[in-house]
C-alpha cells in the first residue's frame, strides 16, 4: 500500500490591498526539493493605480532566483544594468552567483492602469562549486519554452527536459519545472522525471495517487517516483523537482550559502553597499536584525524577504 503523500502547507502574508503571498518552501517539513529552496505564490490580486507592491533594490548570494507570471506584468532591474519587464508565461532566471542587487516594480506604462498580478518566484540554490560564479540575468520569452500535449494534459516544460524536449533555460544542475493545465476529468501519469519531485496545487484541487491534494497545496513524491494525478474539474499545476543539494544549505534573509562565515560577509558588504546597485536607483532594502542573524542548516524557521 502507497504511504500518503507528504503535504506542506503554505505560510500566507498579506502585503496589503488584497496582494497575498503564500510561502511554501522552505518548510518545518522539507526545506528543498532537488535544487528549489524557495518556493513562493504571490497573486492572484488586482493592482490598481498608486497601489505600493514595488519591491525595493536588495542582494542575493549563492542562489539562482526563477520568476514565472501566470499573470500581470512587473520590471526587473539589476546591478549588470538590466532592465527586463517581466510578462506572462517567459521565465526570467536571474542566477546570483558571488552577489547581484536586483528590484521589481510596477512597469510604468501600467502605472494608472488595473490589472491583475499573478505568479510564482522559485529560488534554486547554485551547486557549491558555483555558488561563486558571475552574475547574470537570463530572459526566455513565452514563445521560446517548449508546449505540447501529454495525456490530453498541456504541459509547459519551464525548466529542464521532459516528454522529449527541453528548455533552453541554462541550469547548473539537473532541474525540473512543468506547467501543466489539467482538464476537468483528466488522469495524468507523472513519470519519475527526476531524483526529487514535487507537485503545487494552483487554482483548485487534485488527487495524487488516489490522495486528496488541496489548492496552495505542495505534495512531495517518494524518492525516485512518479504518480497518477487525478483532476474532478480544471486545475493548474507546477511541478518541481531535480537533484537533491549537493549538501545543506545556510539560509539567512536573501542569501544562500553552504558556508556560514559567506553569510555573515554577504551581510556586512550589504550593509556598507559593497554589492553594487541598481542604475536609476535610490532606494535599497537595509539589512535586517541586529545583530545579523544566521541559521544553522538544521533550522527550518527561515523567512527569507
Amino acid at each position: 500500500m502507497t504511504a500518503a503523500p507528504l503535504l506542506l502547507q503554505p505560510h500566507d502574508k498579506d502585503l496589503g490591498g488584497g496582494f497575498k503571498v503564500r510561502r511554501l518552501l522552505p518548510s518545518a517539513r522539507r526545506r528543498s526539493v532537488g535544487p528549489f529552496v524557495f518556493f513562493d505564490h504571490f497573486g492572484p490580486a488586482t493592482e490598481k493605480p498608486g497601489n505600493e507592491h514595488d519591491v525595493r533594490p536588495h542582494p542575493h548570494i549563492g542562489l539562482a532566483t526563477v520568476t514565472y507570471l501566470f499573470e500581470g506584468a512587473m520590471m526587473h532591474r539589476d546591478s549588470l544594468g538590466v532592465v527586463q519587464e517581466i510578462r506572462p508565461g517567459a521565465i526570467n532566471w536571474m542566477t546570483a552567483g558571488r552577489g547581484i542587487v536586483h528590484s521589481e516594480r510596477k512597469p510604468e506604462h501600467l502605472l494608472d492602469a488595473s490589472y491583475v498580478n499573478h505568479g510564482l518566484q522559485l529560488w534554486a540554490a547554485l551547486p557549491q562549486a558555483h555558488e561563486e560564479v558571475e552574475p547574470s540575468f537570463s530572459h526566455t520569452a513565452a514563445d521560446e519554452i517548449p508546449a505540447l500535449e501529454v495525456q490530453g494534459v498541456a504541459v509547459r516544460v519551464l525548466v529542464g527536459e521532459a516528454f522529449g524536449v527541453r528548455s533552453p533555460v541554462k541550469t547548473f544542475s539537473k532541474t525540473l519545472y512543468l506547467d501543466l493545465a489539467l482538464p476537468a476529468g483528466a488522469r495524468f501519469e507523472l513519470p519519475a522525471l527526476a531524483p526529487e519531485l514535487a507537485i503545487y496545487a494552483v487554482d483548485g484541487g487534485l488527487l495524487l495517487d488516489g490522495e486528496p491534494v488541496a489548492q496552495h497545496t505542495m505534495a512531495m513524491l517518494p524518492e525516485g517516483e512518479g504518480g497518477t494525478l487525478q483532476a474532478q474539474q480544471v486545475v493548474r499545476i507546477v511541478v518541481i523537482g531535480g537533484e537533491p543539494l549537493d549538501g545543506p544549505r545556510f539560509i539567512t534573509w536573501n542569501f544562500v550559502s553552504s558556508r556560514r562565515e559567506r553569510i555573515l560577509e554577504a551581510g556586512a558588504d550589504w550593509a556598507a553597499q559593497r554589492m553594487g546597485h541598481v542604475p536609476g536607483e535610490t532606494e535599497f532594502i537595509p539589512l535586517p536584525g541586529h545583530p545579523f542573524q544566521v541559521q544553522t542548516p538544521a533550522d527550518t524557521g527561515t523567512t527569507p524577504v
